[in-house]
């Protein structure tokens, strides 16, 4: 795994996205050497648009949802997000090809090389997709120390989550902990830590034993392992790496206070502020037109009102009205009591089901973002009603009102919508990963893979 700008990606990623860079910008320069030998002399000043050119192509893939690997998707779908991608890409191509030198855009050849490029990458960025490599050589091999429920939750998630991980075995460090994973993937206590670890070619080790009392953890032989060159992990920190999520099963208020992050720094703030109104006012004038249809048809379907406000819990614990498309009937809440929204949720009319898929209902938000309630990105604000709810069940959830909250969120993007306290957990558990390392490249991250989700209308409810 590596951090760029307190984000961690794992390195496969970070790999492709520099080759697949190459690739595209090369594709077209090779091409052009080929047609005109001297051609390379005007590359320089043609490289900022290649370089724009490729990008695009990238964040489109990004956008589609095609560096995310899961298993979870079919071939259908993956299908449809690479030719979704050839789609984008070369009006792109076409584009670029208007600020590169003459000689170069005129030539059919350049503009075909092209499109093969784009096509050929977006192959192999739909394959890469759907595949989940465990062998090349950036592959982390993790060795779990303990055999018990904690140990049993690590291999859990890698299975689901880790693309990029192999468990290589589980160390027991003593006979009191019960054996919660298989009994054929526990390693040989006999040896040395940092001798099985060399056997088994391990890059870190995770910490995963419930009961740390009374010496049960073999600290020298993890320094020994640490000293050596091995990366040594809590819990905490690993679910963070790979899962983009603080896990509440593993946290201590002491690794809030005294761990990296969870910083609200006045520069973090303004920029934040000043991302959030120039991105908001872009986007309002490209809506414009789909929220005066949709106003439209609400009326035609149920009258008014076309909007609806309703309390949320902002930053601070502050009290706001929140503004979104009415999705439900006006009397929705008739006997005055909060409930969770559901699916097929019987409330929703029929344009507020294509609305709610579409996250269409969520756009005149954008207006509370302008007046400074709420952020672009940031944990989804909930109703008071609620917020005292889960306040009593759920530790550590007034964390998430120390910044502001946001229109989509890192929460909205990585778990579907959530109906219950154990969802309004397990979001929290991103939700307080946000808050840990929020910054402007991971509200970038959030508002590309945003996209995706409006696309697919994945989680919608």
């Amino acid at each position: 795994m590596v951090q760029l700008f307190s984000h961690w990606f794992a390195w496969n990623t970070v790999l492709r996205v520099a080759l697949e860079t190459v690739f595209l910008i090369l594709s077209v320069v090779f091409a052009v050497a080929m047609i005109y030998p001297g051609a390379f002399r005007e590359v320089l000043g043609a490289f900022p648009a290649l370089a724009l050119f490729a990008v695009t192509v990238l964040l489109i893939n990004a956008s589609l949802g095609l560096y995310q690997p899961t298993a979870k998707r079919s071939r259908g779908e993956t299908a449809i997000r690479v030719f979704l991608s050839l789609f984008l890409a070369v009006p792109v191509a076409y584009l670029v090809f208007e600020h590169l030198p003459r000689t170069w855009a005129q030539h059919n050849v350049v503009e075909l090389v092209a499109i093969v490029a784009i096509a050929s990458h977006a192959a192999i960025r739909g394959y890469a997709a759907r595949v989940r490599s465990s062998s090349n050589v950036f592959s982390n091999r993790v060795l779990v120390l303990g055999t018990g429920a904690e140990a049993a939750a690590i291999k859990e998630s890698i299975l689901k989550f880790g693309s990029n991980f192999t468990i290589v075995g589980f160390y027991p460090v003593n006979g009191s902990e019960a054996v919660c994973v298989p009994q054929g993937n526990v390693l040989d206590a006999q040896l040395a830590l940092l001798e099985v670890a060399r056997q088994n070619r391990v890059s870190q080790i995770v910490v995963a034993v419930g009961d740390r009392r009374g010496g049960s953890l073999p600290l020298k032989q993890l320094l020994d392992c640490k000293l050596a060159g091995l990366k040594v992990l809590d819990p905490s920190s690993y679910f963070e790496q790979v899962l983009g999520q603080v896990r509440l099963d593993s946290l201590r208020a002491s690794w809030l206070i005294f761990g990296e992050g969870f910083r609200q720094g006045l520069l973090r703030t303004v920029v934040k502020r000043a991302f959030d109104v120039l991105a908001t006012s872009l986007l309002l004038v490209f809506a414009a037109p789909v929220m005066l249809v949709t106003s439209l048809l609400i009326v035609m379907e149920s009258g008014f009102p076309i909007l609806y406000r309703q309390e949320r819990v902002g930053q601070g614990g502050r009290v706001f009205w929140v503004i979104k498309f009415r999705s439900m009937r006006s009397d929705a809440e008739r006997d005055g009591k909060p409930r969770w929204a559901t699916a097929n949720d019987d409330r929703v009319t029929r344009v507020g089901k294509v609305i709610r898929k579409l996250r269409i209902d969520e756009l005149p938000q954008l207006l509370n973002v302008l007046k400074g309630d709420m952020s672009l990105v940031g944990p989804r604000p909930e109703r008071p009603y609620f917020v005292g709810e889960l306040s009593e069940k759920v530790p550590f959830y007034g964390a998430r009102h120390s910044i502001k909250p946001g229109v989509t969120g890192w929460a909205q993007v990585r778990y579907p919508y959530g109906a219950s306290v154990q969802d309004a957990a397990q979001k929290l558990q991103y939700d307080l990963y946000y808050v840990k390392n929020h910054s402007l490249f991971l509200d970038l991250v959030v508002f590309f893979e945003t996209i995706e989700v409006v696309l697919t209308g994945r989680g919608a409810q």
